[in-house]
């Protein structure tokens, strides 16, 4: 597949120029960020608040946060999670400067990949014209690939949670890569990071079909592993998974 997924350079120059200049406007904080969290939960991804950047800080009331504005305000996150029209409008106006989480695993999976990575393999997948889903950016350096869940076995003692999918059993497999899943979450767009400016936001919005996960997940590995053969530092890089 990366052979044929490696020509047709001119069509990926302007796929690069295309990504680009697709960075929607809209911020948590203005009009926009409601619409956005609607049209996610319209498109089955379940929602729940999430702690806000305080200044450089979390809002949270914990001392050294340690994913400061990314992690759920309640413990109860997983239950919480829904795609209800009306609740989400209540948290989103009720708590104005809130993030959102959306919890994975339920509907559909991520697999998040450090960021230049990311970026080189969505232009392979679409020059190639493989499905892909929803796409989100994490500005601390990150790329969001919306797949459909893998479901949960009849035994459910064969199901295992996201901790597994990246470490240690299958990091060399999979370097850089987190298979977020079943017990995990990912921050929902759009939301803000500690820092001037940065956030996370849509490069593919949640009007994308949601694709099985193994139709894109070797051209993910192959760009991330070549990706941490030139970089090993980030083979440790990581999403923070759960409070």
């Amino acid at each position: 597949m990366s052979a044929e997924l490696g020509g047709r350079s001119g069509l990926q120059g302007r796929i690069s120029q295309w990504l680009r200049g697709r960075r929607p406007k809209d911020t948590a904080g203005d009009g926009g960020r409601e619409a956005l969290l609607l049209a996610a939960a319209a498109a089955g991804l379940p929602l729940a608040p999430a702690a806000h950047p305080a200044g450089y800080r979390c809002s949270c009331d914990r001392v050294g946060c340690p994913t400061p504005a990314r992690h759920p305000v309640s413990f109860a996150w997983q239950t919480q999670s829904t795609t209800d029209r009306g609740q989400i409008e209540r948290w989103a106006r009720h708590h104005p400067q809130a993030n959102f989480i959306t919890a994975t695993g339920m509907v559909h999976d991520v697999l998040d990949v450090p960021a230049e990575p990311g970026r080189e393999a969505l232009e392979r997948l679409l020059a190639a014209g493989i499905e892909v889903g929803p796409v989100a950016e994490s500005d601390d350096g990150r790329l969001l690939f919306f797949t459909l869940t893998r479901g949960t076995p009849e035994d459910e003692d064969e199901w295992w949670p996201c901790e597994l999918d990246c470490h240690p059993e299958t990091m060399d497999e999979h370097p850089g890569l987190r298979w977020h899943c079943r017990g995990s979450y990912v921050l929902m767009p759009p939301s803000r990071l500690p820092g001037d400016s940065q956030s996370v936001h849509w490069v593919r919005g949640p009007e994308h079909p949601l694709p099985d996960p193994l139709s894109i997940l070797e051209v993910l590995t192959d760009a991330t592993a070549r990706h941490v053969g030139e970089e090993p530092d980030h083979v440790s890089a990581s999403w923070p998974l759960r409070r």
